[in-house]
């Protein structure tokens, strides 16, 4: 009986091997141990006949929990052995390693960093806003007359009565207006939601920079001088612009202000319409209404405004034909931007 327990505890010890075994060395462990004629098990198990019936009892218990776990043993190498196998079956050694892709800034994000990091060498602090807005912050603050159209729901996103996804981040003005007294400064980026077609000038959802800058004595010309100084920064030293009149319930005067195609140079092509001008953003003088629903004296302090879409600016900077383009996640297309080629 010692001996056939000397020779099970010494098989035990060679359950560590078989995790280590490769295909045919493995093999020849599982013939060595479990094989059916002259198996070392086998063997053990074929001399248990002979034994006592107490030491029978003993020996083979313990023979058969070790031929068991040897079974297992070699079920799971074999298993991890085929898995293997497979894996190296189907990699081409010799082919050279396939880098790794990176991410990177979406165009739209970098175009409204770049803005807002002009913005901020002239002064401006970056400010935000909550996007579900009431009816007084998005249209009433901003001196909208109850009929207009944008307040309509066939315009706008509501939520529930006079609460609505903000159409434009001009809200984000009239809090900053609200909570801090002039001199402001302050750029506003962010979401704004509209009921517009998605086609490939509009979006339902987009992205907008707003500006505001109140203090006294600001006049049409800091709206120019400071608006000029930004298109020169964005779009190169030799950028012209132009202003024309327009009509914003919450500035007056306002203009539209138009920039010299970046494509053509001014010279006339298919992105400005053959006319060298290409209209980026809406600005004017923030109206006396507006200070005053804000509690700002529109006695002693003026301002003005401005808001563009980074979606068209990247547009006419790049001359990408269709909007669409940023919300389909491309990466052949976004990538052309970021500097990583996947």
């Amino acid at each position: 009986m010692r001996d056939l327990l000397a020779a099970l505890h010494a098989l035990r010890e060679r359950l560590g091997a078989i995790p280590q075994a490769d295909e045919r060395s493995l093999q020849d462990l599982k013939t060595e141990i479990l094989g059916r004629k002259a198996g070392a098990l086998t063997t053990i198990l074929g001399a248990l006949p002979k034994l006592d019936p107490a030491d029978r009892k003993a020996v083979g218990g313990a023979a058969n929990v070790l031929k068991r776990e040897f079974e297992a043993a070699f079920v799971a190498r074999e298993r991890a052995l085929t898995l293997a196998a497979r894996a190296g079956g189907s990699v081409d050694l010799t082919m050279p390693g396939r880098p790794a892709w990176q991410g990177g800034l979406h165009l739209v994000t970098q175009v409204v960093d770049e803005i807002c990091d002009i913005f901020r060498e002239l002064g401006f602090t970056r400010a935000v806003g909550p996007e579900a807005e009431t009816e007084w912050y998005n249209f009433g603050a901003l001196n909208f007359p109850k009929d207009h159209p944008a307040i309509d729901a066939q315009d706008s996103f509501y939520l529930s009565p006079g609460v609505l996804l903000r159409t434009h981040t001009s809200p984000v003005q009239v809090r900053t207006m609200e909570h801090y007294p002039p001199p402001i400064r302050v750029v506003s980026p962010g979401q704004c939601y509209r009921r517009d077609p998605f086609d490939p000038s509009h979006s339902p959802v987009f992205e907008q920079v707003e500006g505001l800058v109140v203090d006294d004595g600001v006049s049409f010309v800091d709206l120019k001088a400071t608006l000029s100084a930004f298109a020169r920064k964005f779009f190169g030293p030799h950028t012209a612009t132009r202003f024309s009149p327009s009509y914003f319930p919450f500035t007056e005067p306002s203009a539209d202000m138009q920039v010299t195609c970046s494509v053509c140079r001014g010279s006339g092509c298919p992105t400005c319409k053959q006319s060298g001008w290409i209209e980026i953003l809406g600005s004017g003088m923030v109206h006396p209404a507006v200070l005053d629903n804000c509690k700002i004296d529109s006695e002693r302090y003026t301002g003005f405004a401005f808001g563009m879409g980074p979606h068209r600016i990247a547009m006419v900077r790049h001359g990408i034909p269709d909007i669409r383009f940023f919300f389909e996640s491309d990466v052949r297309f976004l990538s052309q931007f970021t500097g990583h080629v996947p």
